[in-house]
């Protein structure tokens, strides 16, 4: 089996899970409760948040545990919303979102607030001058995803950060999801940035894990309301094994950021190099810079993407159409659909994501399967 679809979700590292049992099964205290065992519990969660802190260079009181990247986005959105809507109703994103972010904003449409949605060129990437000419005295969110899940594009983050350095009380979120172990820690951690979220399955952590950056002295409503836990930002009972694993998984994953980082990249350029040969082959991705080293959107214009995952699956070969949040509705990818490509080529898109785990022999077999797979679908276009 090759397993090309990590942009949708990781498997569970042995190292991590490991640690996942031996925490389930020997510290199972609540962190609250006040007795040895819950403080046994309290202190190896705040081993795993100091943990987690030091690797991308933040302070551990700044780590919010979540359930996920889902979570994460819908609290920073709705959050500042809460907390900043008697200054103003207006938020400024992109027309490229994850539809965590994307549905997050069409409820507070629904609410009364006013969003702006930025346009992308033909690359899927915003122009930061755009977001200037869009702010308003009432604006008071700006949300930009770091790298796009459907065609890897990289956002210009530390550039609109520095347009609003002269907008101090403007929130400034990153959904990060995608960009963990991809060598852009200084883009996502870059000085403007307010917010940041993160999620464990995307970096071999288990999944109902993930955890939010919260700058310091900016203030977000709750999203659940309860006991308290996380400093009284996120209420419920604090899932210990999971975040203690994935303090672990990133811990791997940053031990082995430069070399994954190649081999991701070489991965990518040795199937993009071999797909750009086909006339019905149409590339979405960028081949270096700008674009994320791990994921390569393609098409086979003239057959649908859903055939074209089947196909190689046939083969023992696991890729995915756009969003793995969003496959299976079976409609044209939303980045596409930006990036204004014509509807035959964005219904047809595949994604290619890659893992620590991938070898070049992959990108062989991968080669050599997509050729034999071609002939059959030539029949078919031509």
């Amino acid at each position: 089996m090759i397993y090309f679809d990590n942009s949708a979700t990781t498997q569970i590292s042995p190292e991590v899970l490991a640690t996942y049992d031996t925490v389930s099964k020997k510290i199972w205290g609540n962190p609250s409760s006040l007795h040895n065992f819950g403080e046994e519990a309290w202190n190896l969660l705040e081993q795993a948040r100091q943990q987690i802190a030091k690797l991308v260079g933040v302070k551990p009181s700044e780590i919010i545990f979540t359930s996920g990247g889902s979570e994460g986005d819908n609290w920073v959105i709705k959050g500042t919303a809460m907390a900043k809507r008697r200054f103003g109703k207006h938020i400024i994103t992109t027309s490229v979102e994850h539809a965590a972010v994307r549905n997050s904003m069409a409820q507070l449409e629904e609410l009364g607030f006013d969003v702006t949605y930025l346009p992308v060129d033909k690359e899927g990437r915003i122009n930061p001058a755009d977001v200037k000419a869009a702010l308003r005295p009432d604006t008071i969110l700006v949300s930009i995803m770091a790298v796009n899940n459907e065609i890897g594009t990289i956002q210009p983050i530390k550039e609109v950060g520095e347009i609003l350095k002269d907008y101090p009380n403007i929130h400034y979120m990153v959904d990060a999801v995608q960009a963990i172990g991809k060598g852009i820690d200084d883009i996502v951690f870059s000085d403007r940035v307010d917010f940041a979220t993160f999620s464990g399955h995307k970096f071999h952590a288990p999944r109902g894990t993930g955890f939010v950056y919260v700058k310091s002295g900016r203030k977000l409503e709750p999203l659940v309301a309860g006991g308290g836990q996380e400093r009284t930002m996120r209420s419920g009972t604090e899932n210990t094994p999971g975040d203690v694993a994935m303090a672990r998984a990133i811990r791997l994953v940053k031990e082995n950021e430069a070399t994954t980082v190649k081999t991701e990249q070489a991965i990518k350029e040795k199937i993009y190099d071999y797909l750009q040969q086909f006339d019905h082959v149409k590339i979405f991705s960028g081949r270096q810079e700008g674009f994320a080293p791990h994921v390569l959107c393609f098409a086979i214009v003239g057959v649908r993407g859903e055939t074209i995952v089947h196909a190689f699956e046939e083969k023992g070969i696991y890729i995915s159409t756009t969003s793995a949040c969003s496959s299976k509705k079976h409609a044209e990818a939303g980045t596409l659909a930006a990036m204004k490509v014509p509807e035959n080529e964005a219904t047809s898109a595949v994604r290619i994501s890659l893992g620590d785990q991938n070898t070049l022999e992959e990108a062989d077999e991968f080669n050599r399967v997509f050729d034999e797979l071609y002939a059959g679908f030539k029949k078919i276009i031509d």
